[in-house]
């Protein structure tokens, strides 16, 4: 009995082991993790695996899913077919590289060529943009333009609840519904689930709202043997009329964020921008929409078309990551963005767990002689990634980066802002889970007015916030260290 239990035991370890060296798509870092954790628990690790081992994205019964890009221009194709009699790619994705040169400076064409490789958007002119002082300033500003539609709302958030402002923003589409907008509501199954089925939603439900549920959990077991329960929607924008966006790192949920109050206020910034870059943003909806939520075509393209601004205005374009584009996209193009400074950097972030390539990219900016600065929360609300930010101190110091602990709330702003040109802001986190896991939005876009803004908006940041110095690193007790790189260690697998 001792030698088949022995055997089965072996045989496990070796399955599983041999199931992970065999994958093409691991870092070799997760890899490690995965291989680690099968050694010291395996019968644990085969749980977990099975689980959330590999990034699964099937539908029963619904067919191929599509990248962004192959479901903006089959979506297209088949409009134009029908209304025209001939087809054509969406604009949106169409080849637009003679634009990348009239429009982008040269030392950003690297950055803005590969977040076009993401889903095919290109970067295009034409773009206002003005950032919120607050989140009372964005509800402020987004229930006027919500009473101000006439055509068409679309709203994607991955946390929503019944509070102040998840309520105001649901009265708002009310009243936008009973005077005929067409307005649609997609939330996260998991991050929103207390608002699904509640009074609020069925009110949202009675008035004409089209509401669905992206990567809904309602049937766990189904999930697990399709997918995995940890894949989430994690994209925050509302779209009006096709001419304005709000987009930034803040859901329809109250600052003070009542699940998790004892470490809010929750800090976030949102941009209003109008634009082409609107049009990008209504195709991720639209195949979210179809794809991982309802599986009912929606609208590609607002009914009202949006136009470049009178002026020129600036260049922006729109960046949907997700499980179901290019693998390592994300890293990457904060890698290149990362890589294009030459004056300064300047990122904020809540959950700071980067892999190998954007933590090298970091080290090696600063290790060049830019100015490198790092803003992450004092108090996270996850205890193990603020273990495993820590851990990553000491490198970041020895290489000349100056990190910062912003002490009021948990900064939930999402920000990164390359020699006061460039700006990359939306729900990103500098993490594997949203390198890996999350479908996220955000917007790359070279202005330096803009770009000033959030840039002085970090500089407020830093003013609340306390330096960390090499000496408090170093003066860390063991158990603390050891605790760090441990949890750093298990990362890719956490």
């Amino acid at each position: 009995m001792t030698w088949l239990f022995l055997t089965l035991h072996v045989a496990l370890i070796v399955c599983l082991g041999l199931r992970i060296l065999l994958r093409n798509d691991l870092q070799p870092d997760v890899r490690m993790g995965w291989l680690t954790l099968v050694v010291l628990l395996p019968y644990v690790s085969c749980v977990l695996y099975y689980l959330f081992g590999e990034v699964a994205l099937r539908r029963r019964g619904r067919g191929h899913l599509l990248q962004v890009q192959d479901f903006a221009v089959q979506a297209h194709v088949v409009q134009q077919a029908s209304l025209v009699g001939k087809s054509r790619p969406h604009p949106a994705v169409a080849g637009a590289t003679e634009r990348m040169a009239a429009h982008v400076a040269p030392q950003w064409q690297a950055a803005f060529s590969y977040a076009a490789s993401v889903n095919g958007f290109q970067p295009q002119p034409g773009h206002s943009a003005q950032l919120m002082a607050d989140g009372g300033e964005t509800l402020r500003r987004m229930l006027m333009d919500l009473d101000a539609a006439q055509h068409e709302i679309n709203l994607l958030y991955y946390l929503w609840r019944d509070d102040q402002m998840g309520t105001q923003v649901a009265q708002a589409l009310i009243r936008a519904a009973a005077r005929g907008v067409v307005c649609r509501a997609m939330v996260d199954g998991l991050g929103s689930r207390p608002l699904v089925g509640s009074a609020l939603w069925e009110s949202l439900r009675a008035a004409g709202v089209q509401l669905a549920v992206a990567l809904p959990i309602n049937r766990p077991l189904q999930v697990m043997l399709n997918s995995r329960l940890d894949l989430r929607n994690h994209r925050k924008f509302t779209l009006i009329d096709g001419r304005i966006a709000y987009c930034g790192s803040q859901n329809c949920v109250d600052e003070v964020f009542a699940a998790k109050a004892a470490y809010g206020p929750w800090v976030d910034i949102m941009l209003r921008m109008q634009g082409p870059v609107v049009a990008q943003m209504q195709l991720v909806f639209a195949s979210d929409w179809q794809q991982y939520a309802t599986a009912e075509h929606a609208p590609y393209l607002p009914q009202s078309q949006p136009q470049a601004l009178a002026s020129p205005g600036f260049v922006a374009l729109a960046i949907a990551e997700g499980p179901s584009e290019r693998a390592r996209a994300c890293p990457q193009l904060f890698a290149t963005l990362i890589t294009s400074a030459r004056q300064e950097l300047v990122l904020s972030t809540p959950y700071f767990v980067p892999d190998a390539t954007v933590l090298d990219a970091l080290c090696a900016a600063a290790w060049r002689g830019v100015p490198v600065t790092l803003i992450v929360p004092a108090r996270n609300d996850s205890a193990i990634v603020g273990a495993a930010s820590r851990s990553h101190y000491h490198r970041l110091l020895q290489a000349g980066i100056t990190i910062y602990e912003f002490q009021p709330g948990l900064l939930h702003a999402k920000t990164l802002c390359v020699d006061g040109q460039v700006s990359l802001i939306g729900s990103t986190n500098l993490d594997l889970r949203s390198f890996d896991l999350n479908f996220e939005n955000n917007v790359l876009l070279q202005d330096a007015d803009t770009t000033q803004a959030i840039r002085a908006r970090q500089a407020a940041y830093i003013a609340q916030s306390l330096q960390i110095t090499a000496e408090q690193v170093h003066g860390w007790p063991r158990r603390q260290r050891i605790w760090n790189n441990l949890l750093a260690m298990l990362s890719p697998v956490l």
